[in-house]
């Protein structure tokens, strides 16, 4: 294995006394290198524009979005996943997150788990990939091969494939048809990418996820219309996302929120078309589960 031309396993020159740094510096230094991040992801913007665009064509075909990935990479991916249950509303199914080794990987390495092409193919059988499915493959190397041996049986049942790498001509981008690569450069702390390599991936999947919910009608204006209220927080938050959307008081948001069963975007449209439940219900299968739509 020949890790010479990855960008990831280079040494920072800025950074070769690291040892010797105060506290202070070494944050400093932390800092500056982190804010090359955004930077970096904004050179493939058209990129993930175009995955997102997948994305949201396989959620209307009833597909799935499945993220690859092993250690740091396989844990953010199932970091987005678990997050859009009760940000977005969906399914537990509808974006689902696998890690090299299984969930036991989430907090101890598995050894060889992340070397095993046929893995990560047993994995992705288990939960019946189908062609209406988009996988996106993640590794900060580009290189790992449970995540080429995903790429490879997600080509053969014909689902979707996109990949997310930190080196640029990365070894995953040959297997996927919307591949991402976003250099960030050297780590301050030679190899360990779940530095800047960790943050790039996590802002991509921020944006691949939020976009592609939003082109799904999860959003009206900026607001998350359909939060699932778990706690009581997410209560309160509901009653004022019902509040910001409609210009209504609390009293009334809190009524409606009770009568459209605790479902925010279903009040939402009844106070805005000033309609019963039910018929609220049928202008929003009308929109297609757009309250912009629904309400026009």
């Amino acid at each position: 294995m020949n890790l010479d031309n990855l960008t990831t396993e280079k040494r920072n020159s800025r950074t070769t006394h690291l040892d010797e740094m105060s506290t202070q510096e070494i944050l400093m230094i932390m800092n500056e290198e982190d804010a090359k991040v955004p930077l970096a992801i904004k050179e493939s913007l058209a990129q993930i524009e175009q995955v997102v665009h997948k994305i949201i064509e396989s959620f209307k075909q009833g597909g799935r979005l499945i993220y690859i990935g092993a250690g740091t990479s396989g844990r953010l991916g199932i970091l987005d996943a678990v997050e859009c249950v009760p940000t977005f509303g969906t399914k537990p199914e509808q974006v689902q997150g696998l890690i090299a080794g299984g969930l036991d990987a989430m907090m101890v390495a598995v050894e060889g788990a992340e070397d095993s092409e046929s893995l990560a193919q047993t994995d992705l059988a288990a939960i019946g990939l189908n062609e209406t499915d988009i996988v996106i493959g993640i590794a900060a190397s580009g290189r790992t091969p449970y995540v080429i041996g995903g790429l490879e049986y997600a080509k053969e049942v014909g689902a979707t494939r996109a990949t997310v790498a930190c080196n640029k001509n990365a070894k995953i981008s040959q297997y996927a048809e919307f591949p991402i690569e976003v250099e960030v450069g050297a780590e301050i702390l030679t190899g360990s990418t779940r530095l800047k390599s960790g943050t790039a991936q996590k802002l991509v999947l921020n944006m691949l996820s939020t976009a592609s919910m939003i082109g799904i009608g999860k959003v009206y204006k900026n607001l998350m219309v359909d939060v699932q209220p778990t706690n009581e927080k997410l209560v309160e938050r509901a009653k004022r996302i019902i509040m910001e959307a409609t210009e209504c008081s609390y009293e009334v948001a809190s009524q409606k929120y009770l009568e459209a069963n605790q479902e925010v975007k279903l009040a939402i449209v009844m106070i805005l078309t000033d309609s019963t439940k039910e018929v609220a219900a049928e202008k929003l299968i009308a929109g297609q589960g757009f309250v912009r739509k629904a309400i026009n």
